[in-house]
Formats: C-alpha cells, sequence, structure tokens
C-alpha cells in the first residue's frame, strides 16, 4: 500500500467516525495553492476543519504530536481561505482526529484544538 492509500485510507476513518457523531462532511481533500483540508465538516452550525494524523505504530510519535505551530499556521490560514471562498458567515474551529494501526482506530478527537 502506498502513502497516498494510507492516507486516503485513514480519511476515509475518520470521516465514517465523524458522520457517526452526526457530523455532516461538506468538503475532503480541499487543496488550493499552499492550503490544504482533510475534512470539512458541519455541525450545530458549526464548521470544523479537521486535520487527519494517522501513525501505524509509535516509533513516530503520536499523530497529534505533528500539530506544530507551523501545521497550526497552515490550518488557519487554509480555514480563513474556505471560509473566504464559501462566504461562510457562522463560527468554526479548526479540529483533529488521531488514528493508529493497521486497523486505523481513531485514537483522539479534539473538536477544538486551540
Amino acid at each position: 500500500m502506498t502513502t497516498t492509500d494510507t492516507g486516503h485510507r485513514a480519511e476515509l476513518a475518520a470521516k465514517v467516525y465523524l458522520e457517526m457523531r452526526s457530523y455532516q462532511i461538506i468538503e475532503q481533500n480541499w487543496r488550493r495553492p499552499r492550503a490544504e483540508i482533510d475534512i470539512v465538516a458541519e455541525k450545530d452550525n458549526v464548521i470544523h476543519f479537521v486535520e487527519v494524523k494517522y501513525r501505524f505504530g509509535d516509533g513516530q510519535g503520536g499523530g497529534l504530536e505533528a500539530i506544530t505551530p507551523a501545521k497550526l499556521k497552515q490550518m488557519r490560514r487554509a480555514a480563513w481561505l474556505w471560509v473566504d471562498e464559501s462566504k461562510w458567515p457562522g463560527k468554526y474551529v479548526l479540529s483533529a482526529v488521531e488514528l493508529a494501526g493497521s486497523d486505523f482506530a481513531v485514537l483522539s478527537f479534539i473538536e477544538d484544538v486551540f
């Protein structure tokens, strides 16, 4: 399995997890120059820009540890672009799903990474 295939499987597992918790998936893999959002979801009139972090094992550290200040800055920029393009007038937050293992188990979901 390629890293692209692994990423798609992780994003699919995160999507299913969110849908089971009544999130409506609006977009997946939204991309613009120097900006990308794994999943855009809505729940209770709040848009969640969801970063999906997958690790097969512990060797690389936890997935959430990869959300550095630089990554948060990229996430904010992408969210601002999406909000501007979509003319979203409401509340939005940056969120993250951490998955691990060969079964792509969800370890944690943070609804607002700030």
